[in-house]
């Protein structure tokens, strides 16, 4: 992976250049300076700290915190008020309900549904197509 710094001093963005040869551009949130591809949706109100990687098709709703070295892959939906902790990966097109708590170094595979409201530990995975729901201490409940 190449990283190339955009333009003149100052720019609010970033290209870098995938193992493909394609190159990507993100822009530097408002809200936490982490990088958005283009073609993700994040709210004015997200926090998305500096390191977080947010991939094309994302959306993230008011009021989430995305922490540093978060990894969101592409078309990923994480609601309002989720918080995912730092170092965390969401794989491309999981789902993130409302008020979700993702742990530190937490792994959400592909597809993946994660309810609202539930608790994922640190260093939790929670495989490729699961729908999980947790009480707010992190215990699974009857699906």
């Amino acid at each position: 992976m190449s990283l190339f710094q955009g333009g003149k001093v100052g720019k609010n963005y970033i290209d870098i250049e995938d193992d493909h040869g394609d190159v990507l551009r993100y822009r530097k949130h408002a809200n936490g300076r982490g990088l958005i591809a283009h073609g993700a949706k994040v709210h004015a109100t997200a926090l998305v700290e500096q390191g977080a990687y947010v991939e094309p098709g994302v959306q993230v709703a008011a009021g989430a915190h995305i922490g540093r070295g978060v990894w969101i892959e592409p078309d990923a939906v994480i609601g309002p008020n989720a918080e995912i902790a730092p170092h965390a990966h969401i794989g491309p097109g999981a789902a993130i309900g409302p008020k979700a708590k993702i742990g530190v170094r937490a792994y959400i595979g592909a597809h993946a549904k994660v309810a609202g409201g539930s608790l994922i530990g640190d260093d939790v995975s929670v495989p490729e197509g699961e729908r999980i729901a947790t009480d707010r201490r992190g215990l699974r409940l009857a699906a």
